[in-house]
């Protein structure tokens, strides 16, 4: 079995995975602005899964992750947070970190032909790249959300053009994912439009999938994106879970010998 940990900014997310991708237990808590509350709480999920024969364990970090541990622990201020010292006295099996972003982009471009880019639109403007079920190493340097657009008379970054937050405040809804009116997808299409075309140049990819909270409302604003763009455009196969799949994705491959990278 596979142990799945996505720490997210406001919500911790572990799941059990069977070897066929089978979720058998999962347990949520809200993810503690301190490391030391973190850390327990994590701690004490952590026990209701010891009773079961784990082979691999991957944790998704919201940050930078080298040498398999996180150096950067994106707006938390946890830098030097010893995560794996807790999962060792817990798990005798291998323990893996991984950036999320690029975990959801391995599960949502798994087995699909080619080079696959992931977008994320949340609160920033988020993704990466993989190409035959591989997380490739130029998506750890992935980030368009904060390529500058002139837009509206302004220079902004293209996350605060078009990240689910900036249409929330732009429209002044709760959640971007009640924007429905066609003059509006058409404007979000637009905004999208500004850094897709970009990505696309640059990267040269057979798909991209755009997630987050746009990719809920990806068939109210895509059919006014333009229509040269030469890739496959899709929605994510699953918009609140692609990181915790990914993690079983990467563990399954850690565990059969493959690279991800």
């Amino acid at each position: 079995m596979y142990l799945a940990i996505d720490i997210g900014g406001t919500k911790t997310l572990i799941a059990l995975f069977s070897k066929r991708g089978r979720v058998l237990r999962r347990v949520k808590f809200k993810t503690a602005q301190g490391s030391k509350t973190f850390l327990a709480d994590l701690s004490s999920c952590l026990q209701r899964f010891t009773r079961f024969h784990i082979s691999t364990v991957v944790v998704a970090i919201p940050g930078i992750v080298q040498k398999n541990y996180s150096v950067l622990f994106g707006n938390r201020k946890w830098d030097g947070i010893d995560i794996i010292t807790p999962l060792r006295e817990l798990f005798d099996c291998p323990i893996w970190f991984e950036n999320d972003a690029n975990l959801a982009t391995l599960y949502e471009g798994y087995r699909l032909a080619g080079r696959t880019v992931f977008l994320t639109f949340s609160t920033g403007i988020g993704g990466g790249i993989c190409e035959n079920n591989r997380i490739l190493e130029i998506s750890n340097d992935f980030e368009p959300g904060h390529w500058v657009y002139s837009f509206n008379d302004k220079e902004l970054e293209w996350e605060d053009i078009a990240a689910a937050s900036a249409l929330e405040k732009n429209y002044h809804v709760d959640y971007a994912t009640n924007l429905r009116k066609k003059e509006i997808m058409i404007d979000v299409a637009n905004r999208v439009s500004l850094g897709l075309l970009d990505v696309i140049k640059k990267y040269h990819p057979d798909t991209v999938i755009l997630g987050g909270p746009l990719g809920k409302i990806f068939k109210s604003y895509s059919k006014y994106l333009p229509r040269d763009l030469k890739v496959r455009l899709k929605r994510p196969k699953r918009p609140n879970e692609s990181v915790i799949y990914g993690c079983y994705i990467y563990a399954k491959q850690k565990d059969n010998g493959l690279e991800s990278k």
